[in-house]
């Protein structure tokens, strides 16, 4: 028998000890860690093993014999099938405790730091209803549960999300706790008129289709965006549909459409074309205003959102004269956020798009001390741009899930500004990062920030200052 052959073991009753990143439980044998999703700690199960490795294995449950008392019942009927909210089997008090204890261990273990502050997570103001962004998927076969088997049902149609792990299923979508109560609306009314007009529901498969997304954007202040991907030009089935939705629903303020033809579903390199309505939003957040385009970036927990800001800026404590550089600055957010308060402030991001937007977030909200520049900050953070823009007295970083690259915390250690206030949605780039600056850097304060309830992702803001 050949080791590919080989028959993977069944461990039997198997407590189900913590939470790891990923949204992943672990069990323990002996010396080896199991990692599985679908149970939660104190879940007493019988595990199948699926992979395995010198130091690790995958696994699944095959039966459990006792249930955590940790467990609650899943709010969402499309739990467990959804790629989204997979911890809506825990209590939401309890989904904060595994996530500030995954932020502290991977600092501890990763980073080889202990935080002189150790806060204590920061829950989000809703734990539902909390997203202003959602793209849903059209498809020509919809995922049919194991109930819905020859039922002559095979055929039909769907609008939602990707099933985990499985780019081409789409799992038709009823309601969606994350959306607003009019994005929900809006998609089950497109999926009923698409159907009843015989609009062709794109084949993810065959990579051809008329309807291919559905993007539905709110704000805080009650606008709301509505874009629609279309799998190739068609004027008249175009009319029907756009015309449609901008006859029903009077609340939309931005009706945009793109024409995709290529493999992938990314619309950041298309045209988006405007309908009707303003060719942007406007989210506000204290006294400033910031634009908002279908491409643009903006914390989807806005709410959440404005209490990150509010900590990044705290931990800067800016007395009104430094130099701030905002490394990753997207549309300029935390830039202009923290901006009225320090000297000047320069943000770099690699999004061409996102600079000009955060140039026009700077002029609408009267802010002359920003300076944006658009590229790649190892190539552009040389000593002349440094000579000429000042040297920082603060920087702020918030990469994405990778971390930051090499040439960024060479130039950090390098130039050495008294503070670093790192942001992250990856507590792991972000522990090791921090573990690269150590050699300059002592970490103040750490505080988690949950921004995705009901998901494993957690973000975290850790303060660094240059030792003495």
């Amino acid at each position: 028998m050949s080791r590919k052959d080989k028959k993977l073991p069944v461990y039997q009753n198997i407590e189900i000890s913590d939470v790891a990143a990923e949204g992943k439980a672990i069990a323990r044998i002996e010396n080896m860690v199991i990692f599985l999703t679908g149970v939660v700690p104190g879940d007493v199960v019988d595990i199948q093993i699926t992979r395995k490795k010198n130091s690790y294995m995958e696994g699944k449950a095959v039966l459990f014999h006792k249930y955590s008392e940790l467990r609650t019942e899943p709010f969402c009927e499309h739990f467990g099938m959804c790629g989204g909210c997979k911890w809506q089997n825990l209590p939401y008090s309890e989904q904060l405790k595994f996530k500030e204890k995954q932020v502290y261990d991977q600092l501890e273990r990763i980073g080889k730091i202990v935080p002189l502050e150790k806060n204590p997570i920061l829950p989000s103001p809703k734990s539902q209803n909390y997203r202003n962004k959602l793209e849903f998927t059209f498809s020509r076969r919809r995922w049919l549960l194991e109930s819905e088997m020859h039922t002559g049902l095979e055929d039909e149609s769907g609008l939602g999300f990707h099933l985990s792990g499985m780019f081409n299923k789409v799992l038709d979508i009823k309601k969606c706790y994350l959306a607003e109560d009019i994005g929900n609306e809006i998609r089950n009314e497109v999926r009923i008129f698409a159907r009843e007009h015989e609009l062709e529901f794109y084949d993810i498969n065959l990579k051809q289709g008329f309807l291919r997304n559905l993007i539905i954007r709110t704000t805080t202040t009650g606008e709301l965006m509505v874009i629609v991907v279309f799998g190739y030009e068609h004027e008249r089935k175009q009319e029907l549909l756009m015309g449609w939705l901008l006859q029903k629903y009077k609340e939309i303020t931005s009706l945009m459409y793109v024409v995709n033809t290529k493999v992938n579903d990314s619309i950041t390199d298309l045209v988006v074309l405007q309908y009707a309505g303003k060719e942007y939003m406007i989210e506000t957040m204290n006294d400033l205003s910031f634009k908002i385009g279908p491409k643009s970036f903006y914390q989807p927990n806005p709410l959440q959102g404005h209490n990150l800001y509010k900590i990044v800026r705290n931990y800067c404590e800016l007395i009104g004269n430094e130099t701030v550089y905002d490394f990753y600055t997207g549309t300029g957010t935390i830039a202009n956020f923290v901006a009225p308060y320090c000297r000047k402030v320069i943000g770099i991001e690699y999004v061409a798009d996102a600079i000009e937007d955060a140039k026009i977030n700077s002029e609408i909200n009267n802010i002359k001390n920003t300076f944006f520049v658009a590229g790649d900050i190892k190539d552009i953070l040389t000593e002349g741009f440094i000579n000429q823009h000042g040297k920082p007295d603060i920087i702020i970083t918030d990469p994405p899930r990778a971390g930051m690259h090499d040439h960024v915390i060479e130039t950090i250690l390098t130039h050495q500004p008294k503070k670093v206030v790192y942001v992250s949605c990856n507590p792991a780039t972000q522990a090791r990062d921090i573990q690269l600056l150590s050699v300059k850097y002592d970490v103040l304060k750490a505080q988690p920030v949950d921004m995705f309830p009901h998901t494993h992702h957690v973000e975290n803001i850790c303060l660094l200052q240059l030792k003495n």
